[in-house]
């Protein structure tokens, strides 16, 4: 029998259930569902100067997301931070399928608990279209990266991108996952 992941297994069995009956959705093919999780981390000024912060900031990555990280480059020459187009300035990894329900598991049970004075995720971060974005302060809440091997604490963003026409609909999905919103009662 092929290992499928849990909350995916969830999703079909019981979130898109509940969400048919919730939002009155005629056929369960206008369910939204997790498209992307997208991860990014700017190494900043530290990566100009030293070329070993963007093979640290990889293998991090690598690590935490279970999938190979790629440096994200400049765009364009800036000369008051000595930084020159081309230039590694930060790093990235997308996850689909597996892997991304694994990575969502894993933050939601494991990572999220772990952030200092942990109070919830603020709703705020929906961008209209019913994709969520988020911070991370701290890299070392991950379970997989050793906190003894970590030369400087950089934090990350990431983005949960949904088929979800609105935010309302991208909300319930999130919560429906165990996504741990700061306020339950939300006006969208």
């Amino acid at each position: 029998m092929p290992y499928t992941p849990r909350l995916k297994q969830k999703y079909k069995e019981e979130i898109v259930s509940a969400l048919v009956k919730e939002h009155n959705y005629k056929t369960v093919m206008q369910v939204p569902k997790l498209l992307k999780i997208s991860l990014n981390q700017g190494l900043g000024k530290t990566a100009i100067t030293d070329k070993k912060v963007i093979d640290k900031g990889i293998d991090e990555m690598t690590l935490v997301s279970g999938q190979r990280a790629v440096p994200t480059k400049s765009k364009k020459d800036i000369s008051n931070f000595k930084l020159r187009k081309g230039m590694p300035v930060g790093v990235r990894v997308t996850l689909r399928g597996d892997k991304m329900y694994e990575f969502l598991d894993r933050l939601i049970s494991s990572s999220i608990p772990r952030i200092r004075d942990f109070r919830g995720i603020d709703d705020k971060g929906f961008d209209g279209r019913g994709n969520f974005s988020f911070g991370i302060t701290e890299q070392i809440i991950f379970p997989e990266i050793e906190i003894d091997k970590i030369s400087n604490i950089q934090g990350m963003d990431i983005t949960l991108v949904t088929s979800a026409k609105t935010d309302k609909e991208a909300l319930s999905l999130l919560k429906s996952f165990g996504f741990p919103f700061k306020n339950q009662t939300v006006n969208i």
